[in-house]
């Protein structure tokens, strides 16, 4: 590497690092103004999304394994069943006067989800979805923080769900709609060759509204995809399914607050 090659790279790893910071400084303002503004409500059904659990070099969306295991606690207690997410989307509302369904979703395929999340799901018995970024399986970041295929493929073996969660990662209302189409077909394509599953699932990187235009939503459904999961509630794009995102500032109040729905209009900021 060049001496400007290395300038820049130092550069843009310091501007990268200041928008980290900045991102978690307003995550963790924000959740803890709403959650203290917010009058509380009842909990109620919904898909939650996780990143990495006890890998802090994540930043923001990384939650210790201890709050995870009080998280899945704090639910049971509030009378939550966990489901697949599949079964939220083909059934939102339960008749069951009462009953409350609660799915868990892991975005991107890091590490920790084989090493940390899958032991302590299997041992509670717990359903849960893994989208997957292909290029990252393929070892294009390298398999320090990322999973490659033979472990995906261990923990789909294992009744892990599958789905795709594009090949690099982008941000699609950035991208050309050839771009687009690649990133969609390409890592369809990649879970059928590496897994043999045909997943019909899809959820958008970044996965906030302006994340999403119309383009990709139409390319989604001709690639095969017929459920394409995002982030808010209320502000989510047309045509997708909600989750609640976590982050590592949720503490017992947050998280009890985003069962009730305080967080349906927030958006994680990058």
């Amino acid at each position: 590497m060049s001496l400007i090659e290395r300038v820049r790279h130092s550069a843009e790893w310091r501007t990268e690092a200041a928008r980290d910071r900045a991102a978690r400084g307003r995550a963790y303002a924000e959740r803890q103004v709403i959650a203290r503004a917010t009058t509380p409500k009842p909990p109620t059904s919904r898909i939650l999304c996780y990143h990495t659990v006890g890998m802090p070099k994540m930043g923001l969306n990384d939650v210790s394994l201890q709050r995870l295991r009080r998280q899945l606690e704090m639910a049971r207690i509030a009378g939550y069943r966990f489901v697949p997410a599949s079964e939220l989307v083909a059934e939102p509302t339960d008749p069951t006067p009462g009953d409350r369904r609660i799915a868990l979703t892991f975005d991107d395929g890091f590490r920790s989800i084989l090493t940390t999340v899958e032991p302590l799901l299997r041992s509670l018995d717990i359903p849960w979805t893994a989208f997957i970024v292909s290029g990252f399986a393929d070892g294009k970041k390298g398999h320090e923080d990322f999973l490659n295929w033979d472990e995906v493929e261990g923990l789909h073996d294992r009744g892990v769900t599958i789905a795709s969660h594009s090949v690099t990662h982008p941000n699609f209302a950035t991208l050309s709609h050839g771009q687009v189409v690649d990133e969609l077909e390409t890592s369809r394509a990649a879970l059928r060759a590496k897994l043999g599953i045909e997943t019909t699932e899809f959820a958008i990187p970044f996965g906030q509204s302006k994340d999403w235009p119309e383009t990709a939503r139409r390319a989604a459904a001709d690639a095969g995809y017929t459920t394409v999961y995002a982030q808010s509630m209320d502000r989510r794009p047309t045509g997708t399914v909600p989750r609640t995102f976590v982050t590592r500032f949720d503490d017992d109040r947050i998280f009890r607050a985003a069962l009730g729905g305080a967080y349906d209009r927030w958006e994680e900021w990058y």
